[in-house]
């Protein structure tokens, strides 16, 4: 069997990098707009939210959609959990800077009304807000049908931007980080909002409600959790898989611990050929977030959470960079 990969069926993460790169230049210069003044922006773009100076507190802000999981919403006709994705996207991106998200809007553009349609997605956006304690204060419905194109004139595209709140002695750079450090890896609730390009072309659809599971929001627990101990740095385990770790440090990391993989991403393996190394920087792998914290802390993070959140401890950090997986049988560098 060929194999496949991300890129082949049509998501080149690499080249998305690229462009990022290209562009980040350009968006930087706009930063000297707010110098000097309230907003002036704290951070660079790369991670996964940026922050504002407040005064005494900064201001998280960042975005993101569901991606091609919509498709798989439009092919069963289910829409009441695809808009806990949307908010789990970005809360969970929002805590990575320890910051509590306090609000969102969202954007839903469609090819054609459907107020039925829309009722399910407006009850997965409440529920997913109700999940995260955030207030969702407006938004935008746009009827597109020249760009938007789906099944049986039901398509659409969801998307939204969310804000959060962290006193700036709180925030949580990534900086802290050191050689040492234990990696801790919640469990994910399946395959999340990531992957769906390769995984729609592969599974069954008997499988199909299973990657409608929506994403996990970590919110209420990683809060609790920063409040009790001292956390060097955070990581949603989203689109690029594993080396979103070095999105938070130039140290590296090796994962030597990682769970069994979840029967999900087994069958998109067996049914792709798809490599270790490329499913490992594609899903998540049962891993949805990564707290970072001093091994001392990290027992006692284990300790109280383990149990009753499934928590493990999948590695540590180290002074070579890079992201150093070690299998079963197999030793790979991502």
């Amino acid at each position: 069997m060929e194999k496949m990969t991300y890129s082949t069926a049509g998501v080149n993460i690499d080249r998305e990098e690229q462009a990022i790169e290209g562009i980040t230049r350009l968006l930087e210069k706009t930063f000297r707009f707010r110098n000097g003044r309230i907003g002036a922006v704290m951070g660079g773009i790369g991670s996964f939210a940026n922050l504002i100076d407040l005064g005494d507190y900064a201001l998280g802000m960042c975005t993101d959609g569901v991606g091609s999981k919509v498709l798989v919403a439009q092919e069963l006709g289910i829409y009441d959990t695809i808009g806990i994705d949307l908010v789990a996207m970005n809360v969970n991106d929002l805590i990575c800077l320890g910051a509590e998200p306090i609000a969102m809007v969202d954007y839903l553009a469609t090819e054609k009304i459907n107020p039925e349609t829309i009722k399910g997605i407006m009850h997965g956006i409440y529920e997913g807000a109700k999940q995260a304690e955030v207030a969702v204060v407006g938004g935008e419905l746009a009827t597109l049908p020249d760009i938007i194109n789906g099944i049986n004139n039901r398509g659409f595209d969801l998307a939204g931007t969310a804000i959060g709140i962290v006193r700036k002695d709180k925030i949580i750079t990534g900086e802290k980080i050191t050689s040492g450090d234990v990696v801790l890896g919640f469990k994910s609730s399946g395959i999340h909002s990531n992957g769906l390009t390769l995984a729609r072309k592969v599974l069954s659809k008997s499988m199909w409600m299973e990657i409608l599971t929506p994403t996990k929001i970590y919110v209420k627990t990683v809060l609790e959790l920063i409040n009790k101990f001292k956390v060097h740095g955070m990581v949603n385990i989203t689109g690029g898989g594993f080396r979103n770790l070095s999105r938070v440090t130039d140290h590296g990391f090796i994962l030597d611990k990682l769970p069994e993989k979840p029967t999900i991403f087994r069958n998109i393996q067996e049914q792709t050929n798809t490599s270790n190394a490329e499913m490992y920087k594609t899903f998540n792998m049962g891993i949805g977030f990564c707290v970072i914290t001093s091994k001392a802390e990290g027992e006692k993070i284990k300790a109280e959470y383990g149990g009753k959140t499934d928590l493990r401890e999948i590695g540590r950090v180290v002074d070579d960079k890079g992201v150093e997986l070690r299998l079963k049988n197999e030793d790979i560098l991502l």
